[in-house]
């Protein structure tokens, strides 16, 4: 068998090169004057971390040495060249951003390597590559169960290292507010008491300071961070907090929306999102906008609500869905920042330009169809197989399913728009694509571990490669040489070839169970 760029994603393109090219701690880093400093410095630092080997920068050098360069001819600001020799490395991109995948590559050809007497001895590769998509996303859910900083941080660590750069965080929902907001203290005070498990578990909320503290760590790696703030469904724990701007729920979802017929209401959400603006650089906040429906009965008696059907002419409750998802977009853009909701969003008719749309249900094909039409951009996301709380084996007890159906590794590998029909023609509006992943089952760091790890860097592949490139038996076998570093690093991870090498992990008390399928 030919030997494998021990590289994920697989980079698009590549060839063997003649000789090893040795790294110790006399090798030098040789970087132009326009390189910036801070790139060579998590360079140095990642290695030194994870090999032991100090690298030192040098002007110039006798012996072999890694080069970085900035080469203004490359197009696409993440496109990089690696060139190896015996005597030199070198790595040359546009910017920093393109300058950083480069390294990326570099760093996992050298953690896949065995070290010997302090050495690392790397087979010598040329590539050159560019990402197939621009958006290439994670997203946790910690409304539902708290992980912390730390935790995040880990996350952040392996998306850069094979390469996504889109980090949704999902900071609100019913079982807590997970988001210091200094104007109105009780949404963590009270608000982020309790999560799926237990509506008793003491709060748990990330204040600005670490919020702050994550925003840079991420933009080191070079991932954008983006809030998601959900309304006006959703807003148990907010209105726990704050029940005045609450507009009810229904029996099974008490206290499940925003009241969208009070102008305090708009405020007060204004109020929260000029805050979020601060924190998150992105320019871009997800207003959510999902299942509405689940909780809005309310709104049939409220006098408020009625007033506003009447006063503006809304025929029905999802013409006050609208009405309410159009003023806080309304919002989002004053503050010079792009909306981003879930698909249901799409009959609301925001902006074009200022909007992007999570295509999330796959069981409907034409809300993402009609997304394109539309012209919005959009982000691929569907529950199948783009859920990572969904199970990844049939001999997997616990999380969730669709009818039965749930979500391997390869299927994660093979998804693309080419396998939707309703993409035909459209692919130019399509962003990219992320997975995510809801919290409900998801009680340890042992679980979040086993349902991300591998299937993250399937996703990284998808998302990065060429569809004509992709071979997932190929990909197994350069997954293997990455096992070791999970094992390193601690996780605990799903390895489908031995089943029974780290079991899955019980969520414990769960209302889920194989039969769920929403």
């Amino acid at each position: 068998m030919a030997q494998q760029v021990p590289v994920i994603p697989l980079p698009n393109q590549c060839s063997k090169a003649e000789g090893i090219f040795k790294i110790d701690n006399q090798t030098q880093i040789i970087a132009g004057e326009s390189v910036a400093k801070s790139v060579v410095y998590f360079f140095q630092k990642e290695l030194l971390r994870y090999t032991g080997i100090a690298l030192r920068t040098a002007a110039s050098s006798q012996q072999p040495a890694i080069y970085l360069k900035i080469n203004k001819k490359e197009k696409n600001n993440e496109g990089y060249q690696l060139e190896m020799s015996p005597k030199a490395i070198t790595i040359s991109a546009s910017g920093e951003e393109g300058l950083f995948r480069g390294i990326t590559s570099l760093l996992q050809m050298i953690r896949t390597t065995t070290a010997k007497n302090g050495a690392v001895s790397l087979s010598c590769w040329n590539i050159s590559d560019a990402p197939r998509f621009a958006w290439r996303g994670f997203m946790l859910d910690e409304a539902r169960h708290f992980f912390g900083k730390e935790k995040v941080k880990s996350i952040l660590d392996w998306m850069a290292f094979y390469k996504l750069n889109r980090f949704h965080w999902h900071l609100a929902d019913q079982q807590g507010w997970r988001l210091e907001i200094r104007q109105y203290p009780r949404l963590t005070l009270v608000g982020g008491i309790g999560n799926y498990s237990s509506v008793n578990a003491p709060a748990k909320y990330y204040t600005q300071e670490d919020i702050k503290e994550i925003v840079a760590y991420a933009a080191e790696r070079f991932i954008t961070v983006i809030p998601e703030i959900d309304m006006p469904g959703h807003a148990t724990a907010a209105n726990k907090a704050y029940p005045e701007f609450s507009g009810g729920g229904s029996k099974n979802y008490p206290d499940f929306t925003f009241n969208p017929g009070k102008e305090g209401t708009y405020n007060y959400l204004s109020n929260i999102l000029k805050e979020v603006d601060v924190l998150f650089p992105s320019q871009m906040i997800h207003l959510g906008g999902d299942e509405v429906h689940f909780g809005n009965e309310n709104w049939n008696h409220d006098a408020d609500v009625q007033a506003l059907m009447k006063n503006k002419q809304l025929g029905d409750l999802k013409a006050v869905e609208g009405y309410f998802i159009r003023r806080m977009a309304d919002s989002v853009m004053k503050l010079n920042n792009k909306v981003i909701a879930w698909d249901e969003a799409t009959e609301q008719n925001l902006l074009v330009n200022n909007t992007i749309i999570y295509w999330w249900r796959h069981d409907k094909p034409e809300q993402l169809k009609l997304a394109l039409e539309k012209g919005y951009p959009t982000v691929l996301c569907p529950r199948l197989p783009m859920y990572f709380d969904f199970v990844q084996d049939s001999t997997h007890k616990y999380g969730r399913r669709w009818k039965g159906d749930f979500n391997t590794l390869e299927r994660v590998y093979q998804f693309s728009p080419e396998s939707i029909p309703e993409t035909a023609n459209r692919t130019k509006n399509i962003l990219g694509m992320q997975a995510n992943l809801w919290t409900e089952t998801v009680t340890s760091p042992q679980r979040l571990d086993f349902l991300i790890f591998p299937r993250i860097s399937a996703l990284a592949e998808a998302a990065w490669t060429e569809s004509s490139n992709k071979d997932f038996k190929q990909f197994d076998n350069r997954l293997k040489s990455h096992l070791p570093l999970f094992d390193k690093d601690g996780l605990h991870y799903f390895d489908q070839s031995t089943l029974n090498k780290y079991s899955e992990p019980s969520p414990g008390e769960s209302k889920f169970n194989n039969n769920l399928i929403d």
